[in-house]
């Protein structure tokens, strides 16, 4: 199916027209539209006669009626076809009656499907970024990283560590020893050693993103078989906590790629779809559901967890989870305007006095007058403040997962005479360029803690892909803080984090601006929907309750 050709029929009707108006509607080159109109006529969906000499008019009339036949060649697709296949025609130039049938057909084939496996089969609106744990610095890429590889432990919303690959481990001041579990396999059958562990950790203290928090950490070493040692002579209060994160994954590197011990093992991962499929040799519980599949869909798709393929109004209920915190970042390294802390003050204050409008951009946003640490932090007032002067235009980066609430603020700020033009940048630079972030001295970052708050604060703080990580280190009072987090016990970190959130806003280096709740709908019939790592759901404990006469 041509996409140029739907969307001439779409744009165009029968009569005079422009050979240059073509060329540009479909953006192609003259050349390029020429040959596609000759093709087009020769297939007979339309004839076309050229007027004389350039820039003349030319006549189209059409003979077939395209979206009816291209609609009803997508609908026996996607009734014969894998769903992967059909997903990409579903963003063709369609009209917006064929586009709700096409859509409403499509979404049959979403669900759970049993046969000779069970199946799980889910919309997925982007393609997941990575399955390398050191480089999982989205939240989809790491649940997808957390049901395809495991941790030495587990750290939970309390901050209590339990095992998972290790089984037990002693703790003195300098060192932690960790004891494995014997005969856990790799997903291509090879049996977990010591060795293996120590590799992925020393790669894990040495990638860029996180050097600085696994400075303290000086060796990793095997003790013994199925032993391992980690050092830290100058002490480190959070090295079992460390351990439970997901860039701390065990994993082993293949010719044929990354394996894991996970419950579920990756089967395909491309820009159509993810398969997981349950690992049958898994150290723990076995998945109870075969194949969890994500599918590549239309951003207006609807993503709902669907036991079957159940009709439009079939029983759904919301699964609510916290989905994070949105924080207006302040780039205070550049050499422009932003430096001046009477400058952030002055957009503090602005912001501070119109976030409870932010629910406008979304109503899953609530607005955000504490901070960061939810039932922690304290509210907080914001005496007003002079508008400075402004010589230039301060730079506001412009993400798509942010976009709305990114206008708002742009918008806001403008009414209140600070002058501000937009940078946009892709998700994927946000995530991993780190040049691109620098460019700009203000941008909205979305944060998801990943497990027990008090430690994912610090992490927020220290790891690399975090953008608050380079401005720290040359703030002196932060990061005279930041060295307090070795010595101090784990349990009494909430303290230091507080003083430290409040030192940030003080400064008017973040500025909070919302908290975010997800709502996830799941068919009634789908059952132990438990909700794990960043909001999401546990595809290891989810089930379906079958249908029996």
């Amino acid at each position: 199916m041509d996409k140029y050709l739907l969307t001439l029929w779409q744009s165009v009707t029968s009569g005079s027209i422009k050979h240059i108006e073509i060329a540009e509607l479909l953006q192609l080159s003259q050349k390029q539209t020429a040959r596609c109109i000759q093709k087009w006529t020769t297939e007979g969906w339309l004839e076309f006669i050229s007027g004389r000499g350039r820039g003349n008019v030319s006549t189209l009339q059409w003979l077939k009626n395209v979206e009816a036949i291209f609609e009803e060649r997508v609908m026996k697709m996607i009734d014969e076809d894998p769903v992967e296949l059909s997903s990409k025609y579903l963003v063709l130039d369609w009209s917006s009656d064929s586009k709700l049938r096409l859509m409403n057909k499509f979404r049959t084939k979403f669900g759970y499907v049993q046969s000779t496996n069970d199946k799980l089969v889910i919309p997925r609106r982007y393609p997941f970024l990575t399955i390398h744990p050191l480089e999982a610095a989205d939240v989809n890429s790491a649940n997808l990283v957390a049901n395809v590889y495991n941790r030495l432990v587990a750290v939970d919303e309390q901050g209590l560590v339990s095992p998972e690959l290790a089984h037990s481990w002693d703790v003195s001041s300098t060192r932690v020893r960790i004891y494995l579990k014997k005969d856990i396999k790799f997903h291509d059958g090879s049996i977990l050693a010591a060795e293996d562990v120590v590799a992925c950790l020393d790669k894990l203290r040495k990638y860029p993103q996180y050097q600085l928090l696994w400075g303290p950490v000086q060796q990793v070493k095997v003790a013994a078989p199925l032993v391992i040692d980690i050092y830290f002579p100058t002490g480190c209060s959070y090295c079992l906590q460390m351990l439970g994160t997901m860039n701390a994954s065990i994993y082993k590197e293949t010719k044929s790629g990354f394996v894991g011990t996970g419950c579920f093992y990756l089967e395909d991962n491309d820009e159509k779809k993810t398969s997981l499929v349950a690992f049958k040799d898994f150290f723990g519980e076995r998945p109870l559901l075969d194949v969890v599949e994500f599918v590549q869909v239309p951003e207006e798709f609807d993503v709902v967890y669907r036991s079957s393929a159940l009709e439009e109004n079939h029983s759904t209920f919301q699964v609510e989870s916290d989905s994070g915190f949105g924080v207006v970042m302040m780039n205070t390294f550049r050499n422009t305007a932003i430096q001046r802390k009477e400058v952030r003050d002055y957009l503090h204050y602005i912001i501070a006095k119109n976030r409870h409008e932010i629910v406008q951009t979304d109503s899953r946003k609530l607005p955000n007058h504490e901070g960061c640490l939810i039932g922690k932090s304290q509210s907080y007032s914001i005496s007003k403040v002079i508008k400075p002067d402004f010589s230039e235009p301060l730079v506001l980066k412009l993400v798509n997962y942010t976009e709305n609430t990114t206008l708002w603020l742009k918008d806001l700020l403008e009414k209140e005479g600070v002058p501000v033009e937009t940078k946009w940048v892709s998700f994927k630079d946000t995530v991993w360029n780190i040049g691109e972030n620098e460019e700009a001295d203000i941008f909205i970052h979305g944060e998801v803690f990943e497990m027990n708050q008090n430690f994912s604060f610090f992490y927020f703080l220290l790891n690399g892909n975090s953008k608050l990580a380079s401005l720290l280190k040359k703030e002196k009072k932060l990061a005279s803080y930041l060295e307090e987090y070795i010595h101090t016990p784990f349990e009494k970190w909430t303290s230091l984090n507080l003083k430290v959130e409040k030192e940030l806003i003080d400064q008017s280096i973040i500025i909070p601006l919302y908290y975010a709740k997800r709502q996830i709908p799941f068919s009634a019939d789908l059952m132990n929907i438990n909700i794990k790592h960043f909001g999401y759901v546990d595809f290891s404990k989810l089930w379906v309750r079958p249908e029996i006469d």
